[in-house]
Order: C-alpha cells, then sequence, then structure tokens
C-alpha cells in the first residue's frame, strides 16, 4: 500500500474515532446547556479561528509540503530549518495576538454582537491560540513526514479529554448563568488542545533525528531562503484560510443584524444561529472526517509526485481521493435526508433544525469534494487562486445571507441557503481552476451508478424506517433504518462496481478476506 492510502486510512480510523467522540460533545453541550447555550458558544468561537489563522499564517499546510520534499531529497538539514523558522513566527505572532483578543473582547461584543453575553464565553477560549500555533507546527512535520499516527492519536486525545470537562465545567457553572456554562465548555477545550499538544511533542522528541535546540539563532540567521519558501506556499493559503476565517466571523454578526431586522429578538436570533451552527451543521459535516483525511494525505503526496512532474500519478491520487470523498459522502446524504427528524430527536433531543439537515444534506456533497480540491490546489503552488476561488464564495456567502435571512419569510433558512450557495460556487470553481493545470477525466457513467445508488438506497431507507418496527421505540428503528439504508447501498456499490477488491484491501479488517 502507498505512502499515501496508508496515511489516509489511518486518518479515517481516527477521524471516525475523533469524529464520534467530537459528537458526544455537541450532544453534551446541547442537552446542558440548550439551543441558546450552543449559539453562544458558535458566535464566539469564529472569532478565535479568525485570530488562530493569523497567526498559523498558513504554516501548516506550507510545513507539510517543504518537509515532503526535503524529505524526498533526505535533507534533514533544510527540515530543521523550516520546524525552527515556522515555530518563531507562529509562537510570537501568538504572544501578540492573545492579550490583543483579551484586550478588544469587551469592544466586539458589544459593538459586533448584538448578545453580550458573548464575552465570557470569547475571553475564556483565548488561551488555546498559543497552544493551537505550536500544534499545528509539529502536525505539519509529522504529515510532511507522512507519518500519521501522532496527529491522529493526538485528536482522539484531546477529544476524550474534552469530553470529561465538559459535562464536568457546564454542570458546575449552569447555575450562575448560560454564559458561563459556554465559557466552561471553551475552557475544556484549551485542556483537551493541551493534552493534544504535550502527546505530539512527546512523539517528535522520540522520533526526531536531529536537535532543534542547537544553534537555533544560527538556523534561524540562515533561514532566509526557508522563510521565502514557506511564505511562498503559506501567505496564498493563509490568505484562502482568512478570507473563510474572516467570512465564518462576519458570518453570526450578519445573521444576528439579519434576523433582527427581520424582526427576531437577539435571544432568539441566538437561539436560531446555535440550531444551525450547533444542531444541524454538526451532522451534516459529520463524514468530513473522510474528506479531512483525504485532504491532510493529499498535500505531501501530491506535492511528492509534483516535485518529480510525475503528473499522472498527481491525477490518479486525486481521482482516488474525489471517489473515496465521493461514496463516503452519499451515504451520510441518504441518511441524512432521509431519517433526519428521528437523528435530529434521539441526538439532541428536539427536532428543531429537521428542515434545514433537509434543505442542505444534497449540496454538501459539494463540501465534501471541496477539501481535496483545494488540498491539490495547495500542493500545485495553486494556494492563491484557491483563495481567490475562496474571497468569491465568501462574499456571495455573506451578500446572500444579508438578503435572505433578513426576509421575515426565510430566517435562518435564508442563512442556510446563503452557506450552501457558497460551498457549490466554491467546489466548482476549485475544479475549473484544477483541469486547467493537469489533465483531468471525468467519467460520467460512475457519476450516473453514483445518482442511481444514492436514490434507491435513499428509497429503501424511507420506505423501511415508515413501514417496518412501527411499534418500537424512534431510537430502534433509526437504528435499523440506518443499518438497512447503508446494507442496501454498499451492495449496490459492489453490483454497480463502483467499489471493487482492491478497494476493499486497503480496509485492514477486510483486507485479509479478499
Amino acid at each position: 500500500m502507498s505512502k499515501f492510502l496508508k496515511g489516509t486510512m489511518i486518518l479515517l480510523v481516527a477521524g471516525l474515532i475523533t469524529r464520534v467522540l467530537g459528537f458526544i460533545n455537541r450532544m453534551v453541550i446541547a442537552r446542558f446547556i440548550g439551543g441558546e447555550g450552543v449559539g453562544l458558544y458558535m458566535m464566539a468561537f469564529p472569532t478565535l479561528m479568525l485570530v488562530i489563522t493569523i497567526t498559523q499564517v498558513g504554516l501548516p499546510v506550507a510545513i507539510s509540503k517543504c518537509v515532503a520534499e526535503a524529505a524526498a531529497l533526505g535533507d534533514r538539514k533544510k527540515i530543521k530549518k523550516i520546524l525552527v523558522v515556522s515555530l518563531t513566527i507562529t509562537v510570537s505572532l501568538s504572544l501578540i495576538f492573545t492579550p490583543g483578543l483579551i484586550l478588544l473582547a469587551p469592544y466586539l461584543t458589544k459593538t459586533l454582537f448584538t448578545d453580550p453575553r458573548i464575552y465570557y464565553p470569547l475571553v475564556a477560549i483565548t488561551p488555546i491560540i498559543p497552544i493551537v500555533a505550536v500544534s499545528a507546527v509539529l502536525r505539519g512535520y509529522f504529515q510532511g513526514m507522512q507519518n500519521m499516527k501522532p496527529f491522529a492519536i493526538s485528536q482522539m486525545i484531546e477529544q476524550a479529554v474534552r469530553i470529561v470537562l465538559i459535562a464536568v465545567l457546564t454542570t458546575l457553572f449552569l447555575p450562575y448563568g448560560i454564559q458561563y456554562a459556554a465559557a466552561g465548555a471553551m475552557f475544556a477545550s484549551i485542556v483537551g488542545e493541551l493534552a493534544s499538544l504535550a502527546y505530539m511533542f512527546t512523539m517528535f522528541k522520540l522520533k526526531k533525528k536531529f536537535k532543534v535546540r542547537r544553534n537555533f539563532f544560527h538556523v534561524m540567521k540562515e533561514g532566509k531562503e526557508t522563510i521565502s519558501e514557506l511564505l511562498r506556499v503559506a501567505l496564498p493559503t493563509t490568505g484562502s484560510r482568512l478570507i473563510g476565517n474572516v467570512s465564518w466571523f462576519l458570518e453570526p454578526i450578519v445573521v444576528a443584524h439579519s434576523l433582527a431586522i427581520a424582526g427576531f429578538t437577539a435571544s432568539l436570533a441566538t437561539k436560531e444561529y446555535g440550531v444551525l451552527t450547533g444542531f444541524a451543521l454538526p451532522l451534516l459535516m459529520l463524514p468530513s472526517f473522510v474528506t479531512h483525511s483525504l485532504s491532510t494525505a493529499l498535500v505531501p503526496a501530491i506535492s511528492e509526485a509534483s516535485s518529480q512532474r510525475n503528473f499522472s500519478l498527481v491525477e490518479h491520487r486525486l481521482q482516488q481521493a474525489l471517489r473515496f470523498a465521493l461514496l463516503a459522502g452519499g451515504i451520510s446524504v441518504v441518511i441524512l435526508y432521509v431519517l433526519a427528524e428521528p437523528l435530529m430527536e434521539t441526538v439532541y433531543g428536539s427536532k428543531n433544525g429537521t428542515n434545514l439537515i433537509k434543505l442542505m444534506a444534497p449540496f454538501f456533497i459539494f463540501q465534501y469534494y471541496q477539501g481535496p480540491l483545494q488540498a491539490t490546489l495547495q500542493a500545485l503552488d495553486l494556494a492563491k487562486a484557491a483563495m481567490i476561488n475562496s474571497m468569491i464564495g465568501a462574499i456571495v456567502k455573506l451578500g446572500m445571507i444579508f438578503i435572505l435571512a433578513s426576509n421575515p419569510d426565510y430566517g435562518i433558512t435564508g442563512a442556510a441557503l446563503g452557506i450552501m450557495t457558497s460551498t457549490l460556487l466554491v467546489t466548482l470553481l476549485h475544479y475549473t481552476t484544477i483541469i486547467k493545470k493537469i489533465q483531468f477525466t471525468i467519467y460520467i457513467l460512475e457519476y450516473v451508478k453514483f445518482l442511481i445508488t444514492t436514490l434507491v438506497s435513499g428509497f429503501i431507507g424511507y420506505w423501511w424506517y415508515h413501514h417496518y418496527l412501527i411499534q418500537e421505540t424512534i431510537f430502534t428503528r433509526l437504528i435499523c433504518g440506518i443499518i438497512i439504508t447503508s446494507i442496501v447501498y454498499l451492495l449496490l456499490l459492489l453490483l454497480t462496481k463502483l467499489i471493487n477488491k482492491e478497494d476493499l484491501s486497503y480496509i485492514p479488517i477486510i483486507k485479509k478476506f479478499v
């Protein structure tokens, strides 16, 4: 098995476990502090991500790419320079922006947000910035070496720690107010990230084959060329991420003000945003661990192939990634659309957001495609094009949210439509950019087979849920519905040869039997 597929499989397994643990976190938060508390949590989070994006300046992707190229040449000295330069940049920036965000928090909550309670979770989460800065550098190093285990295990550790602390801290602070409970959930994230960093740093100390401390300033002084090489990839990448995060930062602000124009109170607007981003979107993003795993493994794999001018291998790896993303995303779309209501009731104890899931699920297949496409653009030194595509999508999203969400007939549904339109547009722009750079074959018959498979499995899953086990509990019917739909989907994939023996052999458990 190639390093790319092996790394992808490691990340897929760890991603699945991490996603399940993260989902448990969401369930705990939702059940302890409700939609309004989740709204406070989610409104503060984009601001944090914006600052983290600025402090990282796109270095994780750049580190991964440059380390992969240096490792292919056996240049350990260059790898050391990359680490020293990256740590210096990210730590320095985080030490500037962390106190800056704390000082600006009162102004941000009073001026930009319609709910002043956002101040507490925002301040509580700020200390995570320098921790994430160091973690990002180590993550980029391991990914560049195509060793995905340390990062994968660290993610599972982070989520496990968060689950325990969120349950404890939200319960402890809830009597003092929802805002304090949301702040407790944010603080749990800090401790989880710290545990993750501790593990990655330990693995780094054990695995590295050079000393970073020796001649630190000498390496930094000689690192001008390395800085230039890193920033050539990092700046367009961070531009793309910065656009996404500025858009995400502005999103709750635009939604809150648009809903206010539509006649919603500040409290109700916060709750509605919580339902969209805290209830519906986590379910829709559930299979994103697949696309994230593929994207993470794609950057060094395609960088390596591209540096060797092997463009047929570049296309082959991208085709593999897109096919896995399509097939994994397909079953998710079917289950979420057909079983949206029982899923919401089982997971969150509420049907709020069911209509949003049904509206957004079919469009999310483009979201699952977007990650591998963007990773490929970054690996091919087309990060600037990816940034421009993201900028166009962000402008369209915010514009549509403001127009539609401020209309009382649409409300929060208008925000959902704006998000989906942007997702579709950016994915198509990324796709167009790639086919201009490399030869890329589109297999129309494969997509026709996929469409038939999803429609048939969706119909059978719907029919089963509504006609069998009617006397059983919702949970029992839901589990049976998911199992039946998944089995039918898998059988149809095998029947139509969208999955073959070679694909199954990549799964360790099945490998023994095929």
